[in-house]
């Protein structure tokens, strides 16, 4: 089970294992909680009160202190799982239902003719249409596109990173992806 850690005012920061939430909880870091405890840790023996040390972890937990400078990126990292995962496994431009492997990153504006690799410029396409179309742009092919690229927000990324994300999560991720947002389809 991963836990979701966010900074004190609720921004999303990182994934992290119940051990290192655990280490949170113990050094007095987690500021709040939400959601219900998911997963009870139970330690040592105290020798004075005879009682047994127990943390209880929360889905998310939001973390006192500095943020580091990766949760206040603008644009998440692009990879393919995730690209795939944003555009619902769907060719842009037939539209086929793909397995990953059958997948492949297609840039709308080839990289040899100045097209950046982002997330505005890369969409999901099957190999037999990356093929096609090849080095060209999409209107030189005669291809057009079935949706339109966009840059996924902070909580669309952490749920874009492929991770089993338990119900509390996702609905405090899903609160904050816009309305437009594939994710929600």
């Amino acid at each position: 089970m991963d836990v979701l850690q966010l900074d004190v005012s609720g921004r999303p920061q990182a994934w992290i294992s119940a051990k290192e939430a655990a280490v949170l909880y113990a050094s007095d870091e987690v500021a709040w909680t939400l959601g219900r405890a998911c997963q009870v840790l139970r330690g040592g023996i105290q020798r004075a009160t005879g009682r047994q040390s127990i943390i209880e972890l929360h889905p998310i937990v939001a973390v006192r202190g500095t943020v580091p400078a990766r949760a206040w990126r603008q644009s998440p990292a692009l990879t393919n799982a995730k690209l795939f995962a944003r555009d619902r496994h769907l060719c842009a431009y037939c539209g086929s239902l793909c397995a990953d492997d059958e997948l492949t990153r297609e840039h709308i504006a080839p990289v040899s003719r100045g097209g950046q690799d982002s997330w505005m410029n890369c969409i999901t396409a099957c190999r037999a249409c990356n093929g096609r179309k090849g080095n060209r742009m999409p209107e030189e092919a005669r291809m057009s596109l079935l949706y339109l690229p966009y840059v996924p927000s902070l909580h669309e990324d952490m749920i874009l990173r492929g991770r089993r994300i338990l119900a509390d999560q996702m609905e405090y991720l899903l609160a904050s992806v816009p309305r437009s947002s594939r994710l929600h389809g």
